[in-house]
């Protein structure tokens, strides 16, 4: 009973695949130069308290390194977002790959039989 609502369910959210696909594309995109831009704050803030270290008091010094740890937390947890995103795409992709396996078994066999016979080919060739 299972298999008659995965498949019912599928073929709608084969749909919202594409259109998952590229929303989660933007937002990957998106939290990718957010960590980007996170790390490069970081690096230059960790830069600059290392320069002022020396002669800056203990109040400046304070503001400079709760800013650098700010932009750490930021940029981890922006890290997360992208490793969280990478994830439900691979996901996604693997489900859509799962969906069509279902539905079409002898293509699938048939482009997994080319593939290997492909690569047969070119190991032998070596």
């Amino acid at each position: 009973m299972d298999q008659t609502p995965q498949s019912t369910t599928a073929k709608p959210n084969g749909g919202g695949v594409a259109n998952g696909k590229s929303h989660s594309h933007n937002e990957s995109t998106e939290a990718r130069e957010r960590l980007m831009g996170d790390l490069k704050q970081a690096v230059q803030d960790a830069e600059t308290w290392l320069r002022n270290a020396a002669s800056a008091n203990s109040e400046d010094l304070g503001m400079v390194k709760a800013k650098f740890e700010d932009t750490l937390r930021t940029a981890k947890r922006d890290l997360l977002k992208l490793e969280d995103s990478m994830i439900a795409r691979g996901k996604m992709a693997a489900q859509a790959t799962d969906h069509y396996v279902h539905d079409n078994p002898w293509k699938a066999v048939a482009t997994g039989a080319a593939i290997g016979v492909i690569v047969g080919l070119l190991v032998a060739r070596r």
